[in-house]
């Protein structure tokens, strides 16, 4: 080989030698340019791999949501803020329309489907544009990422950033796809205090999120990118254009047909907001708390109670209750509230605590419902229960509506009918139906206070916490006060013919872990014999029994049977109406939170056309069963003046009902006829020529005064002189007025015995000069017209009556002293 081909095999190998050390140099150089590019990856997986799972994501997912109340058909009345102040909901993956997902990925993360957590071609994108124009122009944040944004507080630092791309790595490894958008949906905010897609949903368009059309979906979508910037609240054309790019996107990635993104374009953004922002305050706050059914919110807390409330009925009585409240301005009632109540279950079906709840000039977020107030006449079918039950009372039983002074704790209590009149002797059917205060103070006296504050305590009257001695008889009247729940509880128990049942506001509720709590519900318990209750009811419905008290055509008056009761406290600062059908029981109030009394609103006025409205309301769409179950009872005819069988005097008489057992034997004695002397108008013997009979009424002796002041038709005393004939018997015969039977008396240890008398009264027939009263069998005064006298009071069991100058003797009364 020549020198010349040496040096030219010489040069090509150098040149080769060369080109080896370049292309090596090369290939190092990209090994260490890839090792660089992949170095902050390995980091990032290395730092994802050392970053434990979000302790949030492994808790259920309800677990620090707001609460949510339902109605008895699942449909939200309100969701509560959490412990952020936070308008937040628990949903499924499943519960969201399907829209929702395509419009969330379409706005935030188009490559969501592929992407293990991190996208780079985003962040390539977002790197360059920002390099290109020298600011941050767009971002490259994932679904992923946000969500691993809500679980740490991040510092706007590289650091920050990268620990937030570690835990959307770690997210990723550790959630399915699916996972993760529904961690994302229940956490992400969608305007300010607004957390998740749930109560975003319900707060602006009031609907659950699996009702979303296409468009709500997109403008939901449009939010979170700036809560705030997008909050509708601040208007709405920012976020239209949004939704509107979002559409424009979505057709572009095949995420919905052509003709439902058009339609969704070319729908107007218009919000409608419902009961999530309002609606049954009073009731959601109660049940809340746990004043309602404190086992539902005992321990661990809910996210979701099941209530018994009926929403379209609730929203109906809301209204009802706001025309109330306009309508009696004028009487300067500012306040009502009312309760339904389905008898069979107990479950309340409306709940209205006041006519506004923002209204704080009439403290509107006062309760009427758990207020305690005087319940007025709304007790006397109770006190007549108790009566019935230990005195064999019915409802023809003759009760006196006289001037009375029936001995208390204290002195003396001088019941008055809130019309001011004295009605004489009246059956327990018009003294209930027409609400005569006297019979019923009569009938509390007779058979003791502390009967009547068992049965009520049997009733559910908690509130009633004092002893008998401090209600006395006034409690026949209303003295006291009550609520309306425990109310409308009792007259459901007459509805159910006796049977008492504790009220149900809520059926279950669930625990974020997911467990399912029920209220312990007790047995029906009777506390009030069905025979009793169903005369009572019957009572209650009777509109002619009524007429007396409230006329003819009052509010009272329903198109189906309906038992119905009023009741007025004192000086007019209560008014109270309840009313029940066998299916539905309605309690009403209506009043001034702050106490002060209306000008001369009465319960019938007051509350009565709210009773009368709920109650349709209530029974709308329903066929009323038959109101009284009269099995065990019987009907006879009776007379209206007397109560007794009706005798062939008798002008007037009523079919009315009985126990079986214990209807009425005898013929009235209250009519009698009597031969009369046509020219003087006075009796006339048998012989009489000329005479003729005719009916009147004879009083018992507690009457007789009575009926001399009504000018009762009361036969005359006296014969004619033409016509003489025997004695008679005056119908005003001799007895004791006061102390009633039974009265007892307490003497005051801090005042001088002397001091402490009673006044002894007593009537005589007509023409009696003066009576003498005798005490234990001692005479202690004679008094003349009109026969009262002074005594002191003595400790002891005393027995009194009274003498006339004939020496005819009265009944003999019983009162004690101690």
């Amino acid at each position: 080989m020549t020198m010349r081909e040496l040096a030219s095999r010489a040069r090509r190998f150098g040149a080769a030698g060369v080109r080896l050390a370049r292309s090596r140099r090369a290939r190092r150089a990209l090994a260490v340019l890839a090792l660089l590019a992949a170095l902050p990856w390995l980091l990032l997986i290395g730092l994802a791999a050392a970053t434990p799972f979000p302790a949030p994501l492994r808790r259920p997912a309800a677990e620090g949501a707001g609460l949510r109340v339902v109605d008895r058909h699942a449909r939200t009345i309100r969701v509560l803020r959490d412990a952020r102040g936070q308008l937040s909901e628990h949903v499924a993956l499943d519960e969201v329309a399907p829209t929702v997902p395509a419009a969330l990925i379409a706005a935030e993360d188009a490559r969501f489907r592929y992407h293990p957590g991190l996208d780079p071609v985003a962040i390539v994108r977002a790197a360059a544009s920002s390099a290109w124009h020298g600011r941050v122009v767009s971002g490259a944040s994932t679904i992923t990422q946000q969500l691993a944004r809500t679980l740490f507080v991040r510092p706007r630092t590289l650091g920050g950033k990268l620990r937030e791309m570690a835990l959307a790595l770690r997210i990723e490894a550790s959630l399915s796809k699916a996972e993760i958008l529904e961690a994302y949906l229940e956490r992400v905010e969608f305007g300010p205090n607004l957390r998740g897609i749930a109560a975003a949903s319900r707060h602006y368009f009031d609907k659950p999120p699996s009702e979303l059309d296409l468009a709500e979906s997109a403008t939901l979508a449009a939010i979170p990118r700036g809560p705030t910037l997008y909050d509708p609240a601040r208007g709405l054309e920012r976020v239209r254009r949004r939704r509107d790019r979002i559409l424009e996107r979505m057709r572009e990635r095949g995420l919905a047909s052509e003709a439902a993104i058009d339609h969704a374009l070319a729908e107007p953004l218009t919000l409608h907001r419902g009961l999530v922002e309002g609606g049954a305050w009073q009731f959601v706050r109660e049940l809340a708390e746990g004043k309602l059914e404190p086992e539902l919110v005992r321990g661990e807390a809910p996210v979701l109670i099941r209530s018994t409330i009926d929403l379209d009925l609730q929203a109906r009585v809301e209204e009802l209750v706001r025309r109330t409240a306009a309508r009696l301005e004028a009487e300067h009632a500012t306040a009502a509230a009312a309760l339904v109540v389905d008898n069979a279950s107990g479950e309340v079906l409306a709940y209205v605590g006041s006519p506004d709840f923002f209204d704080a000039g009439r403290l509107g977020q006062n309760d009427g419902v758990t207020a305690l107030r005087q319940p007025g006449s709304t007790l006397k079918p109770f006190v007549y229960a108790v009566a019935m039950k230990e005195l064999g009372y019915d409802a023809a039983t003759l009760l006196p509506d006289i001037p009375l002074e029936l001995p208390t704790g204290t002195g003396t209590f001088a019941p008055r009918n809130y019309d001011g009149i004295f009605h004489g002797p009246v059956r327990l059917r018009e003294a209930l139906a027409s609400s005569l205060n006297v019979p019923a103070a009569f009938t509390a006296s007779r058979v003791g206070p502390e009967h009547v504050l068992a049965l009520l305590r049997a009733l559910g009257f908690a509130s009633l916490d004092r002893d008998a001695a401090h209600y006395g008889v006034a409690l026949a009247l209303g003295d006291g006060e009550v609520r309306l729940t425990e109310l409308a509880g009792a007259y459901a128990t007459l509805a159910r013919g006796g049977m008492y049942l504790p009220l149900r506001f809520a059926r279950s509720a669930e625990l974020a872990s997911g467990r399912l709590v029920e209220p312990t519900r007790a047995a029906p318990a009777r506390v009030i014999d069905a025979d009793l209750a169903a005369i009572l009811t019957d009572v209650l419905s009777d509109a002619a029994a009524r007429i007396g008290g409230f006329g003819v055509g009052s509010v009272l008056e329903l198109p189906f049977p309906a038992a119905v009761k009023t009741g007025t406290s004192k000086g007019y600062r209560d008014n109270w109406a309840v009313g029940f059908t066998r299916e539905r029981t309605v309690a009403v109030w209506v009043g001034n939170f702050d106490g002060s009394p209306m000008h001369g609103s009465s319960g019938v006025t007051g509350a009565g056309p709210l009773l009368h409205a709920v109650l349709l309301a209530a029974m709308s769409g329903k066929e009323p069963a038959p109101l009284v179950l009269r099995d065990g009872l019987v009907r006879r005819e009776v007379c209206t003046l007397s109560g007794e069988l009706a005798g062939p005097d008798c002008p007037h008489h009523a079919a009315d009902w009985f126990r079986a057992g214990r209807a009425p034997t005898g013929v009235c004695a209250m009519h009698e006829r009597v031969l009369i002397e046509p020219e003087s108008g006075l009796r006339a013997g048998p012989a009489c020529a000329g005479a003729s009979e005719r009916v009147f009424e004879r009083y018992p002796a507690r009457f007789a005064a009575w009926a001399a002041t009504a000018r009762r038709p009361v036969a005359p005393e006296a014969f004619a002189a033409r016509c003489p004939g025997g004695p008679v018997r005056a119908s005003g015969a001799l007895a004791v007025t006061y102390p009633v039977d039974g009265a007892r008396f307490v003497l005051d240890p801090g005042v001088e015995r002397s001091a402490q008398t009673i006044v002894l009264r007593a009537q005589a027939p007509g023409g009696a000069r003066g009576v003498t009263f005798v005490v234990d069998g001692r005479s202690v005064g004679r008094a003349e017209l009109p026969y009262r006298l002074s005594w002191a009071l003595t400790p002891g069991t005393h027995r009194l009556h009274v003498e006339d100058s004939r020496g005819e003797r009265s009944e003999l009364v019983s009162f004690s002293v101690r």
